[in-house]
C-alpha cells in the first residue's frame, strides 16, 4: 500500500484535489503516520464548483488549507464506523455532520465510494466540496 497521496493519485479522479493539497502545502501533513480519513472530492465535485471559487481560494493560501482540512477527519474512520456516527470532527476545527438515509452523506453530500485503503489512513469519494460556514457564501 501507498499514504494517502500515493494512493488518491493511483486513482486518477483527484487530480484538482491533488493540485489544491500542493498549493496549500499540505503534502507532508498527508503523508505523515495519521491516520487520517480524507473525504476526498472527485473532479467532477470540484468542476461543480463556481470558477471564481476555486481561483479565490487558491489565491488565499490559508483559505484553501482550511477548506482542505475541512475533507479530513482525524483517525481510520472507514465506512462502518460512518454508518454509525453523527458528526465528526475535522483537522480544521469544525464538525461535520453524517447521515445515514439514502446512502451516506456528510453535510449533505453523497460518500459515493468507501474504504480506499492507504498505509496512514482510508479515502471516502464524495461527489461535492464541503465548504467550512465560516466560508459559505452569504
Amino acid at each position: 500500500m501507498a499514504d494517502l497521496l500515493a494512493t488518491a493519485a493511483q486513482a486518477g479522479s483527484f487530480k484538482t484535489l491533488l493540485n489544491a493539497i500542493e498549493t496549500a502545502e499540505l503534502a507532508d501533513t498527508l503523508k505523515s503516520p495519521g491516520p487520517f480519513t480524507v473525504l476526498a472530492p472527485s473532479d467532477e465535485a470540484f468542476a461543480q464548483l463556481p470558477d471564481s471559487i476555486l481561483d479565490d481560494l487558491k489565491q488565499d493560501p490559508s483559505k484553501l488549507k482550511q477548506v482542505l482540512f475541512y475533507h479530513v477527519l482525524y483517525g481510520d474512520v472507514r465506512s462502518d464506523d460512518l454508518a454509525e456516527i453523527h458528526e465528526a470532527p475535522t483537522v480544521e476545527g469544525s464538525v461535520v455532520i453524517v447521515e445515514q438515509q439514502n446512502g451516506i452523506k456528510v453535510n449533505d453530500i453523497s460518500v459515493v465510494q468507501t474504504d480506499i485503503l492507504a498505509d496512514n489512513g482510508v479515502i471516502h469519494v464524495i461527489d461535492g466540496v464541503l465548504m467550512p460556514t465560516i466560508l459559505s457564501p452569504e
